[in-house]
């Protein structure tokens, strides 16, 4: 029973059936509740003709409904894709297309935005408004609208769709700056383990309580529901508006439990956390991007009684290592290890283990690899390959995920971040990891986010474009000076940029890709 994802709620509520699961606002929904409201929304699911596999999505912000369509989609025997509330009409309808979605739950007001976008959806088959406000559209290009209570009145005696662990449970898409997004498929068996083996090395218990601040459309985002839901622990959700709701909202709620990437941590740095906050926050996570020490440090000194796990993942394989927190003050730039019950690799492109301290691909392998790409053969084929090293009488070999990241290892197995094939800068004959830039000029303390990016030159191939932030006036020279300090001469940033704000893709990491389309004749 415990190989399906929703299983996690319904066997928290066998056993503790009035533990808050689910909290939102004032609203608290035990797990004997929550697994009611599950089996309700399953049910009407099947009533609407749902077959095994076929793909329900949402796209609403962070809400009852919007977790109960996740899982009841699950348990019906669909797959649940979350789109990204943030996205645009034409994104989500390119989501919709590409994965043939059935069903698409949502609300009035969003739905007024996609009208003229659903035109080309063909395949949808039913709408469903959680704010019950169906009088104003119907038949929309002829697909059945209903409200959250028409949808959630059928009876749950009904037959759901047998499944086992290894077939579909989700397809997430990751956010791309240029060309069309990618629908990495996950198993339910995926998604077990991933929440298992991380609630393993945070310590997760009943008693945490996980604020859901990312989207779930994010795997970093949605494995706070898994997590949280595979112990017996409570998730807060949360939209927010400032970061200092944030902070609030821990306080106030007395979450142990937080996660964030670097440019919500950068913002949070900025803020006083009050004493109740400072109390209850058990453990931080960060993923998504390098966090910048000075970042981290600031954070470590606001919020001494808080462990903070320095993680690694990519939604083709959810999450691949972490740094224990012992561990921070000897290797802060470390990735950590492999987390439990994953092995990952650092190879050369042939395949071979690179040596102690040699920089390769990282590849994972393990129940964590995913299922590949939704409909994409050739880009899954470029990513998802044969695991290094397997006898050569397998004859049907396992698959890993060749990230695409470059890595180094240490004589004692902790993995270091090098950079990502294509954000590597090549400036007169060196390759460069942006991040070492970014994180000497996090350590001036003289701004409060920046971006270092390789943009054409016309002599030394790449140029070094630094985009910067900050609160307050800046001085370009201050910064250069302090580089020259920190770097070697062919690290030395070749130009600065002010911004008022950095780009993000909408899981909230900086849109690199985006920035350097708009700089790239800066060197010209």
């Amino acid at each position: 029973m415990s190989g399906l994802i929703h299983y996690f709620i319904e066997k928290q509520a066998a056993s503790t059936p009035h533990a808050p699961a689910l909290i939102y606002k004032k609203a608290t929904f035990t797990y004997s509740e929550l697994t009611l409201h599950v089996s309700q929304t399953a049910a009407g699911f099947i009533a609407l003709g749902l077959q095994p596999s076929e793909r329900i999505a949402t796209y609403l912000p962070k809400l009852p409904e919007t977790v109960c369509s996740i899982f009841g989609a699950a348990k019906a025997g669909g797959v649940f894709v979350p789109v990204n509330p943030l996205l645009k009409p034409n994104q989500v309808s390119y989501i919709l297309k590409d994965c043939n979605v059935r069903i698409l739950v949502t609300s009035s007001d969003r739905l007024r935005l996609l009208s003229d976008a659903l035109a080309g959806c063909h395949d949808l088959r039913a709408i469903i408004l959680v704010d019950n406000k169906r009088a104003s559209i119907q038949k929309l290009h002829a697909i059945e609208t209903l409200n959250w209570d028409q949808l959630t009145e059928s009876s749950t005696n009904c037959k759901y769709h047998r499944r086992i662990d290894n077939d579909m449970a989700a397809i997430l898409y990751t956010s791309g700056s240029t060309g069309s997004p990618k629908g990495v498929v996950l198993s339910h068996r995926n998604m077990v383990a991933g929440a298992k083996s991380v609630a393993q090395y945070l310590e997760n218990k009943p008693e945490d309580k996980l604020l859901a601040v990312l989207p779930f459309s994010f795997d970093y985002g949605l494995s706070q529901l898994t997590t949280a839901f595979s112990v017996g622990a409570s998730v807060v959700l949360m939209d927010y508006l400032l970061p200092r709701d944030v902070v609030k909202a821990v306080a106030h709620h007395q979450i142990t439990g937080l996660a964030a990437v670097p440019p919500l941590w950068n913002q949070l740095t900025q803020l006083e956390w009050p004493e109740e906050a400072v109390k209850s926050l058990r453990y931080m996570t960060n993923s998504g991007g390098a966090m910048p020490k000075a970042t981290l440090n600031s954070l470590r000194t606001a919020l001494p009684n808080s462990q903070f796990y320095l993680m690694y993942g990519l939604t083709e394989a959810f999450r691949s290592t972490y740094l224990p927190p012992e561990e921070i003050d000897n290797r802060p730039d470390s990735m950590g290890k492999a987390i439990p019950n994953v092995e990952v690799m650092v190879v050369r492109e042939d395949g071979s283990h690179c040596l102690p301290g040699e920089p390769g691909e990282l590849v994972h392998r393990g129940s964590l690899v995913s299922l590949g790409y939704w409909n994409a053969p050739e880009k899954t084929a470029k990513i998802f390959k044969p695991t290094p090293g397997q006898d050569n009488a397998l004859t049907m070999p396992e698959i890993a995920v060749w990230s695409g990241d470059r890595v180094k290892m240490d004589e004692e197995g902790f993995l270091y971040f090098v950079g990502r094939k294509d954000d590597m800068i090549k400036t007169s004959g060196y390759r460069i990891s942006p991040t070492e830039i970014e994180e000497a000029i996090y350590s001036s303390k003289l701004v409060s986010e920046a971006v270092a990016l390789g943009i054409p030159h016309p002599t030394l191939g790449q140029g070094i474009l630094v985009i910067v932030t900050s609160e307050t006036p800046l001085n370009n020279d201050a910064i250069i000076t302090h580089c020259k300090k920190e770097l070697p001469n062919f690290m030395v940033p070749h130009a600065i940029e002010h911004a008022d704000s950095l780009p993000r893709n909408p899981n909230g990491k900086i849109d690199r890709k985006l920035l350097a389309s708009k700089y790239q004749d800066i060197f010209s």
